[in-house]
């Protein structure tokens, strides 16, 4: 029941149990935040070189001067901006404008036919593909993700008590995968205040537990945790978390990615430097 499932599907709609945890949006009183800081006056250069401790978008605790502070508020602003482009296009053209079913240029299985699409779909597809490359305000990312990268169509292919259920079945199970988990959990982001604590350590390992018995080939690897870690601060909720995690390893990546060998990732390495050559030559040749 809790292998991988066929990766040809096509059905969109989905009501996810969800497994919810709290993270806060806004930094509490007592952390220090990253309001503007004008250019100080002649003498006072030296403020630039000071060092303070802030809170990324991520809320990750980082280290840096004031010109950081800056940078990431310009940073914030930018991503206002574009959050305002979104919400001007929910408001025209509707709250899921961007759940659109795969587009394949000539058809086939769980895919819909170029020629048979509509101008406004059409239309929906070029638009959403333009801003996604500007960027997904914060807010839309778990729902666009979950959508446009096939892991809401992967998910829709197993019983909705599907993640609770292989929740269910791990617990109290040791394997050398969980051993692993174990022992990499705590040196996952300890920077990060939810991650380096018992409810964030508690989350993330019963997403990679989850998935080491979904797919027995990829087991656990190092270098899963801080994919999950992210995924989970992006997507807000574990189980939304582990299907992302399920369709990049399954679907997205190359696949050995994650396995004994890792010869996807040198794969990926290699197809990266050759753009970088090819894009990038002065950059490529000063590294």
């Amino acid at each position: 029941m809790f292998g991988i499932q066929p990766r040809d599907v096509s059905d969109d709609d989905f009501n996810p149990r969800r497994r919810r945890w709290s993270l806060w949006t806004t930094p509490p009183a007592s952390m220090p935040t990253t309001s503007h800081t004008s250019r100080p006056r002649k003498g006072h250069a030296n403020a630039y070189h000071m060092s303070v401790k802030f809170e990324d978008l991520c809320g990750f605790m980082v280290e840096g001067n004031v010109d950081d502070v800056n940078v990431l508020n310009e940073v914030r602003e930018r991503i206002r901006e574009q959050g305002r482009v979104w919400w001007a296009l929910e408001a025209s053209k509707g709250a899921n404008w961007y759940l659109q079913p795969r587009i394949s240029s000539n058809g086939g299985q769980g895919v819909i036919s170029v020629t048979s699409l509509k101008l406004s779909v059409l239309t929906n597809t070029v638009t959403l593909r333009r801003l996604i490359r500007k960027g997904v305000p914060p807010a839309l990312r778990p729902k666009v993700w979950l959508s446009v990268s096939g892991a809401a169509k992967k998910r829709s292919t197993v019983p909705e008590t599907y993640y609770d259920e292989l929740i269910r079945a791990t617990e109290g199970k040791t394997t050398p995968a969980t051993r692993q988990i174990d022992h990499d959990l705590p040196r996952t982001f300890p920077c990060h205040p939810w991650l380096n604590s018992e409810e964030g350590q508690a989350s993330l390992r019963r997403v990679l537990v989850g998935y080491s018995f979904r797919d027995s080939e990829v087991g656990y690897c190092q270098g899963l945790n801080y994919v999950a870690a992210l995924l989970l601060l992006v997507m807000k909720t574990e189980e939304d978390a582990f299907w992302m995690l399920a369709v990049l390893l399954e679907n997205v990546l190359v696949s050995d990615c994650y396995t004994d060998t890792l010869s996807g990732c040198h794969v990926e390495q290699r197809v990266f430097k050759d753009l970088l050559a090819k894009k990038c030559p002065r950059d490529c040749c000063s590294s």
